[in-house]
């Protein structure tokens, strides 16, 4: 089954993206990325666990890759009792890892301690998109190591606003600029939140604004709070677009729903007093396959959006 999921992505040109992505794909709790020659997988279940070595052979046989970490740190293994922790099951896999994304933008993963597997790679065709809409001043919320900013900065911006509260990511995605030869990036550490609510009340405008932010909703309990958290941002972003501007935004919370999300924009729409154009729906690469029947594989939603006023 490794092998057919390899089979579906054999299109995808980059160097990194998802080759199982768990039910998605017909093999519940399996999580499979590629970057470049390496493979990083996450086994998810007790069930997984106990035909460990037969997955990592199938792995191995099907990708060949020069080394295989496991990122078995996911919370979500402590439910099933299995300890997190991050092995390397076989060969080498260095920190950091060159990856290159089209349109020719190179980047740095981080296997060993990124975020999920080492780089978001469901964002990647969104990156691309957002990338032929840049002109002008661009600002990426909630940067992490720059992939939206990477892309605005390569797509022509002529100034890119980088807002990342980590100092760690805010320095990794300082070296992905430097890797390209980008000198439009400016890189703020600050909490996200705080910076919006700031610049939109000191009046500042930007053509291309990109919102995409951490699951807010860890659980059903905390939806509430999360849905005002992310009308809050995106109140405060509709308010920093110039007329005519673009705004991309993002929810990775699998407990808010497509209807909860786009609800929450259209209040967050009527009450900045501004008219918004939808542009296009937009969800994860299609190396995140989403299954009708089980919702939370399609647990990223996007709106590409235009201030018409």
């Amino acid at each position: 089954m490794v092998a057919a999921a390899l089979e579906r992505r054999r299109r995808i040109t980059d160097s990194a993206y998802r080759v199982v992505h768990a039910e998605g794909d017909g093999l519940p709790s399996l999580i499979v990325d590629r970057y470049g020659e390496y493979a990083v997988a996450q086994l998810l279940s007790a069930g997984l666990e106990a035909v460990r070595d037969d997955v990592i052979a199938a792995i191995r046989e099907t990708l060949a890759p020069r080394g295989l970490l496991l990122r078995n740190d996911a919370a979500v293994r402590e439910r099933e009792r299995l300890p997190r922790e991050v092995t390397l099951a076989f060969g080498e896999v260095p920190e950091p890892i060159e990856i290159e994304e089209a349109p020719g933008i190179r980047y740095l993963a981080a296997p060993w301690t990124g975020q999920k597997t080492g780089a978001f790679l469901d964002q990647r065709e969104n990156r691309r998109l957002v990338g032929t809409m840049a002109r002008g001043r661009c600002l990426d919320a909630f940067a992490y190591h720059g992939g939206f900013a990477l892309h605005l900065a390569a797509g022509g911006a002529t100034e890119v606003v980088a807002v990342e509260t980590s100092a760690e990511a805010a320095s990794h995605l300082q070296r992905n600029a430097a890797l390209n030869g980008f000198t439009t990036i400016r890189t703020v550490e600050a909490n996200a939140f705080d910076w919006l609510k700031e610049a939109a009340a000191a009046g500042e405008r930007f053509d291309v604004v990109v919102l995409d932010p951490p699951a807010f909703a860890r659980d059903r309990r905390s939806l509430p709070r999360a849905l005002a958290g992310y009308k809050e941002v995106n109140l405060r972003a509709i308010q920093l677009l110039a007329p005519g501007g673009i705004l991309f935004t993002v929810s990775c919370s699998h407990h808010v729903h497509r209807g909860d999300f786009f609800t929450m924009l259209a209040d967050a729409a009527a009450d900045s007093g501004r008219r918004l154009q939808l542009l296009e729906i937009r969800g994860a690469a299609a190396d995140h396959p989403e299954i009708v029947t089980i919702p939370e594989t399609g647990y990223l939603k996007a709106a590409l959006l235009r201030a018409v006023d």
